[in-house]
């Protein structure tokens, strides 16, 4: 069965949206902590850094909508940097981690979306890409903290980011509704996009320049799909 909106954007409810997501961060924030929690739900202390890029994929269902997720874990250390910089390219949704205590990785998320802004290639504005802010490491004690909650929302605010939370892969906390809060900013930005192709064109029609004969062309945004 196909829904109207799926129909008339060649859209099966029985098919999954795959969406390459990229984590990025200063080594030893998490990330690979946050992954591991996310797709095994699995914690290790232990951890090595990533050398290089690693990626794992998860189902997941979001708005009664199936997602592939294909979640990419890239090296912190400035001395990878040639290597995860091609995996970039056609990332849907980007989470930008730091620890709560460590100032200094708060500090370099801005370096961190620089970079991504830069070699993604995004042309439209952060506002209309779906970004996530991350602070891991919510279960440190209090005397431990450097970066509180408030300086991240201004941070975000100040940065034109509408998605971020507080998260600990050690307690599970928010590991979950982390990535489930990006795929929903990622799916409220392709309606808004949908909507506003509406606007400038017919969904079924529209006319060739210079000619008056309407043809059967259907103006969509593009998405992937992978079957379940």
């Amino acid at each position: 069965m196909v829904e109207d909106s799926d129909q008339n954007y060649g859209r099966n409810v029985n098919k999954s949206v795959l969406l390459k997501i990229v984590i990025l961060g200063d080594g030893g924030v998490g990330k690979s902590c946050l992954m591991s929690r996310f797709i095994s739900n699995h914690f290790d202390d232990h951890n090595f850094h990533t050398i290089g890029v690693e990626f794992m994929n998860k189902m997941i269902e979001v708005g009664g909508k199936q997602y592939t997720l294909q979640i990419w874990d890239t090296a912190g250390q400035e001395r990878f940097k040639s290597l995860r910089t091609p995996f970039y390219r056609g990332t849907d949704i980007c989470i930008l981690a730091y620890a709560i205590d460590d100032r200094s990785s708060f500090n370099n998320i801005k370096t961190w979306l620089n970079e991504f802004l830069h070699y993604a290639g995004v042309k439209n504005g952060i506002e209309k890409f779906p970004f996530i802010v991350v602070g891991n490491k919510s279960d440190v004690s209090s005397k431990d903290r450097e970066v509180s909650y408030e300086q991240l929302k201004q941070w975000c605010e100040e940065n034109k980011i509408a998605t971020y939370l507080e998260t600990s892969a050690k307690t599970d906390n928010n590991v979950l509704e982390a990535f489930s809060l990006s795929v929903q900013r990622w799916a409220d930005l392709e309606q808004k996009a949908e909507k506003e192709l509406r606007m400038y064109h017919h969904p079924d029609t529209v006319t060739l320049h210079g000619s008056n004969n309407v043809t059967g062309f259907r103006a969509t945004c593009c998405s992937r799909f992978t079957s379940l």
